[in-house]
């Protein structure tokens, strides 16, 4: 188990972030091990035959039999949405005493891999040109597995930040944990992450929490050494609906009446939705979601109400009637 002990000042320092670099280093362990999610497989169908010169052995390398990973690959983002570029240049500029630390503790207590043992064994200079390889191999990877769908899966990701604060808003830290995962627990001012590779206590001390939704994320992630700030990288919300585009079947009368685009919606509308969780599923732009929402809601068929930086929709009372088919009231 690890935990947090979170002050006052440390929960009005917990903020979101995105991170592509995240995603891109946390995808490997669906790509080594496809039993982790099934959720992942078209996404990882799609990908292996593109990998062609890439040296897999030394990707694959990375991941420890607990499927543990090297802090030093995942950075704490140093704002909102840094770009992959940003993060990977943080990559390269680590020193080649955390490289070894951090890939040998991924592997704990297992020796590490062919691909790092002699590099890691060997003085500083041989340390430097693996953790370049490393960035140059992650650098084509992300190009070739991540970087097209990036767009999707931080609409996704945005989409679950805007619902966890509004849990946040309204029911505190309880509430926030609560719903998060089930290994996370919070109590006493200590956020406590069960079923994890590592085991340490941190107090916060002033640092603040850093909360990382994740697409390929499984479970909750803190860093694997103490020494690193506290962060929680978590699975997000929605990932089963990321591989596919379709939203739910409408029935013809429906389509007749409102149009394909706005009857589409209206079905998706289940639960209060942002417009970038709306379009991410339809597979359109926020823009073209904007309009048919504007129709919808001018005709009282969805109601909306602002969550800090979102205006979430939902379908009222009257446009499920007409979802259900039911005869309206009168």
């Amino acid at each position: 188990m690890i935990s947090f002990e979170l002050g006052v000042e440390d929960l009005a320092d917990t903020r979101f972030a995105v991170s592509p670099l995240h995603e891109a280093v946390l995808s490997l362990r669906v790509l080594r091990d496809p039993g982790l999610s099934a959720l992942h497989l078209p996404w990882r169908r799609s990908v292996l035959g593109k990998l062609g010169s890439l040296d897999t052995d030394l990707l694959l390398s990375l991941v420890g039999d607990s499927h543990a990973l090297p802090d030093f690959l995942t950075p704490r983002p140093t704002g909102f949405a840094p770009s992959f570029e940003e993060e990977l240049a943080a990559v390269a500029r680590t020193s080649p005493e955390l490289v070894r630390r951090d890939l040998l503790g991924a592997h704990a207590p297992g020796p590490l891999p062919g691909p790092l043992r002699a590099a890691v064994a060997a003085g500083d200079e041989q340390v430097i040109e693996l953790r370049d390889a490393i960035c140059d191999l992650l650098r084509r990877y992300w190009d070739i597995a991540v970087r097209s769908l990036w767009p999707r899966m931080r609409l996704l990701l945005e989409a679950d930040m805007t619902y966890r604060a509004r849990q946040l808003a309204v029911g505190g830290a309880r509430l926030l944990f609560a719903g998060m995962h089930p290994n996370l627990q919070w109590q006493d001012g200590v956020l406590r992450i069960h079923r994890t590779v590592g085991h340490y206590h941190t107090v916060a001390a002033g640092r603040g929490l850093l909360l990382v939704p994740s697409v390929f994320a499984r479970k909750p992630a803190p860093p694997v050494s103490p020494e690193e700030p506290p962060l929680l990288i978590y699975p997000s919300r929605g990932v089963a609906t990321l591989w596919t585009t379709a939203p739910p079947p409408t029935s013809d009368a429906l389509e007749a009446l409102l149009g394909a685009p706005r009857a589409g919606l209206l079905s998706l509308l289940d639960e209060p939705l942002p417009t970038v969780e709306l379009a991410r599923r339809l597979g359109v732009t926020p823009s073209a979601v904007s309009q048919h929402l504007r129709v919808l809601h001018a005709t009282g068929l969805v109601a909306r109400a602002r969550d800090g930086r979102y205006v979430l929709y939902r379908r009222t009372s009257l446009g499920d009637q007409l979802i259900d088919r039911r005869p309206l009231a009168g």
